[in-house]
């Protein structure tokens, strides 16, 4: 009997953290939006609805990449590598879309509206994981093991941040080193191929104004407080009335037209306003179990593809996470980063959530390594 149930059963705690991040990503989203959707759409449940319907869209790719066999994707990589390279490329064609702001990110396919670079994450890592697990590999040889994975991720840095999005480009880049990194690449050997990136960062830093004003306005943003150092006030606004147990549900003021767009890369300061302490440390805590299962099922993957490609997916969720906090409470410049599973966006939470169905089914299988193991 137990045996069976560890041959069929996926990790269960991952799970169910996937779904109360959702549910918690849905009720924040319809406060943190429903007075400015009303405003602009007509319509208080407009954000609600879109972002439901993209979790119900991404819950049923979890469920089919939880039963389709993770190695399967080794076989498809280069393919999957291509399809992200053709939809990078396609964002600069007709097909390209602004959705009304300064940077061209989306596709418009028919009804349906992607961002590819989320897509971009993920292929990144399922490419690099198959590349390093190849057993003809010398992991020790830098030019046959980090430089075509470091090349690919670079081709993709250039494409997104001309798109331009820096901080999406960087946590592509930097999912792929670690991928690297977690298949036993010398660290000095990575630090010293990291340094071939920052003469393109700090160039690509330095010639737009906007960059150069976030870094000043990151070490002081009440020098222009109703200019660049806008958000980032408004979010400690809405943070520091939080104290411990928050405003309550729906009583925030600073989603009144005062934290741009707080359905999505500043939601997290809507939660410590309305939430306050507690429910902020709450939404944490999950993040760190999420995390923990991530990385308990990389060790415990049945093979080196699987143990690296659940690392480099956990590590994909990790970092964004880390980037939005940081951004919303001022510890590092503004970056257009969303919190995974809760931030409103279609592309973000669609992928997120293939990603954790590739993570349930790479825990599948190593319980049932496992209980083949305890069985002989």
């Amino acid at each position: 009997m137990v045996k069976s149930r560890a041959t069929k059963d996926c990790d269960r705690v991952l799970l169910m953290v996937t779904f109360l991040l959702l549910a918690i990503g849905l009720l924040m989203i319809f406060s943190a939006s429903f007075v400015v959707a009303e405003e602009s759409q007509g319509d208080p449940y407009f954000f609600l609805k879109r972002q439901a319907v993209w979790v119900a869209i991404g819950l049923a790719g979890l469920y089919m990449l939880s039963h389709f066999h993770y190695k399967n994707l080794k076989r498809f990589s280069i393919l999957i590598l291509l399809l992200n390279f053709v939809l990078l490329a396609m964002v600069f064609s007709g097909f390209g879309s602004d959705m009304g702001t300064e940077a061209r990110r989306w596709l418009t396919l028919g009804p349906v509206v992607l961002q590819p670079s989320e897509f971009s994450k993920l292929a990144l890592i399922i490419f690099t994981a198959a590349y390093m697990s190849s057993r003809r590999l010398n992991i020790y040889n830098f030019w046959t093991a980090s430089l075509v994975p470091f090349v690919l991720a670079g081709a993709a840095f250039f494409m997104i941040q001309f798109q331009p999005d820096m901080g999406t480009a960087l946590v592509v880049l930097a999912g792929s080193a670690l991928v690297v990194v977690f298949a036993g690449m010398p660290v000095s050997q990575i630090a010293g191929l990291s340094l071939l990136f920052l003469p393109p960062v700090a160039y690509f830093t330095l010639k737009e104004e906007y960059r150069m004003q976030r870094l000043f306005t990151f070490l002081d943003p009440w020098a222009e407080p109703t200019g660049s150092g806008y958000q980032i006030i408004q979010s400690l606004y809405a943070l520091g009335p939080g104290h411990i147990f928050g405003a309550g549900l729906g009583r925030g003021k600073q989603k009144l037209f005062y934290l741009p767009e707080p359905q999505n890369d500043f939601i997290f300061a809507v939660i410590g306003e309305e939430l306050g302490f507690i429910g902020a440390v709450a939404v944490l805590m999950l993040y760190l179990i999420l995390i923990w299962r991530g990385f308990q099922i990389a060790l415990k993957a049945p093979e080196v593809f699987g143990s690296l490609l659940a690392a480099g997916i956990t590590f994909m969720i990790a970092v964004q996470v880390l980037i939005n906090v940081a951004v919303v409470t001022g510890a590092v410049p503004v970056t257009g980063i969303n919190l995974p599973l809760i931030s409103a966006g279609g592309s973000s939470v669609f992928f997120t959530l293939i990603g954790i169905g590739i993570l349930l089914n790479i825990s599948k299988h190593g319980r049932e390594a496992a209980a083949r193991k305890e069985a002989a």
